[in-house]
């Protein structure tokens, strides 16, 4: 099963692919789309929705796992993340994929063990867990590797309790 987890925001979306095959995860590629401040907000959001959909496109994956968004002292900040966490969904919902959300916390503590775990520790587990040369950077290419494992852990019984209606 080939996994795609996204990391969203509007300024870096973080992705990581991973094959799930017998229980053992594998490293497929990852890294991030990035946008810069010179570009307008709807640039921005079209270069995250075209960077999406290539990303499905090219790797044809079964399921693609989000990190939930968590709360931000910033309203603007806020609304424009969720933004462009909108304009990923909508290019996966486009492309007809399953679609299932994790928490910051869900995600942590599937892939160490620790809800409250740090970046390193994410990265430092990542990187054991899918047998890579080096830590996983940028932290939003970890943190979205860190979902589509924790899709990949969650898979059994539970499954439906996770997707995005």
């Amino acid at each position: 099963m080939v996994i795609l987890g996204i990391d969203p925001g509007y300024a870096i979306l973080g992705y990581g692919v991973i094959n799930f095959i017998s229980g053992k995860p594998s490293a497929i590629d990852y890294g991030v789309i990035e946008t810069t401040p010179s570009m307008s907000f709807p640039e921005r959001l079209e270069v995250l929705h075209r960077g999406t959909a290539h990303l499905i496109s090219a790797f044809r994956p079964d399921h693609v796992a989000f990190e939930e968004l968590f709360f931000y002292h910033n309203a603007k900040t806020a609304m424009q993340v969720a933004a462009g966490r909108g304009v990923a969904l909508l290019a996966v919902q486009e492309a007809g994929m399953p679609m299932y959300e994790y928490t910051p916390m869900q995600i942590k503590q599937s892939v160490t063990g620790d809800g409250h775990a740090d970046k390193l520790q994410v990265q430092t587990m990542v990187k054991l867990l899918l047998k890579l040369g080096g830590l996983p950077k940028p932290d939003d290419a970890a943190d979205a590797l860190g979902a589509a494992l924790c899709h990949a852990y969650a898979i059994g019984p539970a499954l439906e309790e996770y997707r995005i209606k």
